[in-house]
């Protein structure tokens, strides 16, 4: 079982680093900021889809990062609709591997999309235990969404947060402890570290920790604070990194991508 999700890893990007631009979507229908086109919203994230690809990145992950506040666990239709119709649009511009994350939590959904758009990957925020969020207590339905991937027939790699951003964990939860747990009976394919909120750097002591913690075919993410400043420290310590905020205009989440940027991130990562 473990032999068989590194070799997933490897499948889709080799023995390398990879490194995952975020994709940060507008407003989709249903949700307060929803502007009313869904042309606008494709245009978009078709554009960033190739500024990601040009930039040099092995992969692209698609997030509904506009429709604050979220939803703690199921979304409702018009969302899963839309995020379909958005990433089967980027899988069939971008040759890249191509994921989907369905906020807060819907994990069903983001499979369901995956499965019908074509995606590679799924990220999942709480995929075993709990965590209290700004939604209320958000809990993981790792039991559901792997028969759900298997009634699918289809091999989805699942990336999942460890004690994820915007959130505190149970009383006497360790990181460690829920890294195992993620990994050895949640069936994880990846785990993914963030700092305490978007954009907050990882602690690369407590990723050492982790992954002494865990076999060594087990793979580490880091999932927010990757800037060019940091690069070359995580390019060693991880074993992928999904970075957003770093690229965007003045390096905040949700706007757009900024060329300068993420060539500044990249060259980093040559140097590095």
């Amino acid at each position: 079982m473990s032999s068989d999700r590194g070799s997933v890893h490897k499948d889709l990007w080799g023995n390398r680093v990879p490194v995952v631009g975020m994709i940060h979507l507008l407003p989709l229908p249903g949700s307060p900021g929803w502007g009313g086109s869904m042309d606008e919203v494709l245009a978009r994230a078709s554009k960033e889809a190739t500024l990601l690809r040009e930039g040099g990145v092995d992969g692209v992950l698609v997030e509904n990062f506009g429709d604050i506040p979220f939803f703690p666990d199921r979304v409702p239709p018009e969302t899963v609709a839309a995020m379909a119709v958005v990433v089967r649009e980027v899988v069939r511009s971008s040759p890249l591997p191509v994921g989907v994350n369905v906020l807060r939590n819907d994990a069903q959904a983001a499979v369901a999309v995956a499965a019908g758009a074509g995606a590679r990957f799924v990220r999942i925020n709480v995929h075993t235990g709990s965590m209290f969020t700004d939604q209320g207590l958000v809990q993981g339905q790792a039991h559901q969404t792997l028969r759900r991937r298997k009634d699918l027939g289809i091999s989805l790699p699942i990336l999942a947060d460890i004690m994820v951003k915007h959130a505190t964990p149970p009383p006497g939860l360790t990181l460690e402890s829920a890294a195992r747990d993620t990994w050895f009976r949640g069936m994880a394919t990846g785990l993914v570290l963030t700092g305490s909120e978007t954009g907050k750097s990882v602690d690369l002591e407590i990723l050492r920790q982790v992954r002494e913690s865990l076999p060594a075919e087990a793979k580490v993410w880091v999932g927010s604070g990757a800037t060019p400043e940091t690069a070359a420290a995580l390019i060693q310590a991880a074993d992928g990194i999904i970075v957003g905020s770093a690229l965007r205009i003045g390096g905040t989440a949700g706007a757009g991508i900024e060329a300068s940027r993420l060539r500044a991130f990249m060259e980093s990562l040559k140097r590095a």
